[in-house]
C-alpha cells in the first residue's frame, strides 16, 4: 500500500472518530432530565416561542426567594436581653487618655483682642497697647529671684524674663480682655497663634503653675527634665 493511500485511510478514520464523539455527546444531552415547569409557569409561557418561554422560566426562578439551609447552624442564637450585664468602662491606660480640663468661662463682655509688640516685664507678665497683662494660670518668677543648682546660684528671674521677651519679640498675642474703657492690670488667657502662652511658659520652666490650676502637670514635667528655673544656669 502506498504512502498516499495510508494517509487517506488515516484521515478517514480521524473524521469518523470525530463524528462518533459528536454523536455520543448529542445522545448524552438527550438523556439529561429537564425540570418540568410549574403550572403557573406553563400558563405564563403559553403561546410564546420556545426561546422566550425558556427565558421567562429562568427569570421566574431567579426571582424566587432562596431556600433556608441549616438555619440552626448559621443564624446567631437568640439572646435574652434580661441576661445582658453592663459593666463599668475600664480606666484609661494613661493620663493622655483623660479629657482636657474645661477652661474657666470668661465674662460675656470680654472679647479676644490682638495685642501687638508685647514686652515682657517679668516671666509671666507683659505690657502692650496700654494693657498690663498677667498670664492666667501661671505664677510669675520675680525678676530679682535667684535659683540654686548644685550649690551654684544664678539670676533665674532675669533669665526667665529674657526668655519670655525673646519668644514675644516681633509677634502679636490674642488675649481675652474686658472692654477697652476698663484698661487696668489684669490676668487673662493668651495665645500665640495656636500656642497657649501659659502652657509654653510653664512647660519650659520659665513660670510656675498656680496651685490647683491647669498647668500642674506641665510644671511636673519641667521639674523632672530640669527645664528653665529648675535646671542649671542658662
Amino acid at each position: 500500500m502506498g504512502r498516499h493511500a495510508r494517509l487517506a485511510i488515516a484521515s478517514l478514520e480521524l473524521v469518523v472518530g470525530i463524528v462518533l464523539i459528536m454523536r455520543a455527546g448529542a445522545l448524552l444531552s438527550l438523556d439529561r432530565p429537564v425540570p418540568a415547569p410549574s403550572f403557573a409557569q406553563s400558563l405564563e409561557t403559553a403561546g410564546k416561542p420556545a426561546h422566550q418561554a425558556d427565558a421567562a422560566i429562568r427569570i421566574k426562578q431567579l426571582q424566587e426567594p432562596a431556600r433556608r439551609i441549616a438555619e440552626s447552624l448559621i443564624a446567631p442564637p437568640p439572646v435574652d436581653a434580661s441576661e445582658i450585664e453592663r459593666v463599668e468602662a475600664r480606666p484609661p491606660l494613661g493620663d493622655l487618655g483623660l479629657a482636657v480640663r474645661p477652661k474657666t468661662p470668661m465674662p460675656k463682655d470680654w472679647r479676644e483682642t490682638r495685642l501687638y509688640s508685647p514686652i515682657a516685664t517679668s516671666s509671666a507678665t507683659f505690657v502692650s497697647m496700654g494693657w498690663k497683662v498677667a498670664i492666667s494660670g501661671a505664677q510669675d518668677i520675680d525678676v530679682d529671684q535667684t535659683c540654686s543648682f548644685r550649690d551654684e546660684a544664678w539670676p533665674c528671674g532675669q533669665r526667665a524674663r529674657a526668655a519670655f521677651n525673646a519668644w514675644l519679640r516681633g509677634r502679636a498675642l490674642n488675649c481675652f480682655l474686658p472692654p477697652e474703657t476698663e484698661r487696668f492690670a489684669i490676668a487673662a488667657p493668651c495665645r500665640l497663634g495656636k500656642q497657649d502662652v501659659g502652657a509654653w511658659l510653664v512647660a519650659n520652666g520659665w513660670a510656675k503653675a498656680l496651685p490647683g490650676g491647669i498647668y500642674g502637670k506641665a510644671e511636673a514635667v519641667a521639674r523632672d527634665a530640669g527645664m528653665g528655673v529648675f535646671g542649671p544656669p542658662r
